[in-house]
């Protein structure tokens, strides 16, 4: 299990208390800040799935290449936001040229 795995488990429980204590209270801007943060977890634990997913893939993957794949799994684990904004960008390029055709 990844540190986001357990960061994001954290946040989303966090997140969830912070909603119930605004529902409680009356405090809808708590309320509001506690399901942001339990988005924020649950992306975070989704992210740490996939990097777990692709952890067991490259055991699979011939071994000349094993040791690139790991080192970029580990700038992915130390670098989250980084790795989700080169990804979403090779998307929407990808994305574009794929509608020119």
């Amino acid at each position: 299990m990844t540190d986001q795995r357990i960061e994001g488990t954290g946040e989303k429980t966090l997140g969830k208390a912070r909603s119930a204590l605004g529902r409680l209270t009356g405090d809808r801007k708590q309320q509001v800040e506690g399901h942001l943060t339990e988005y924020k977890g649950k992306a975070r634990d989704a992210y740490g799935r996939v990097i777990d997913g692709l952890d067991g893939l490259i055991d699979k993957a011939p071994t000349q290449y094993q040791g690139k794949a790991r080192e970029g799994l580990d700038f992915a684990r130390r670098k989250p936001l980084l790795t989700t904004g080169i990804v979403a960008g090779l998307a929407v390029l990808l994305g574009a040229l794929g509608r020119r055709r």
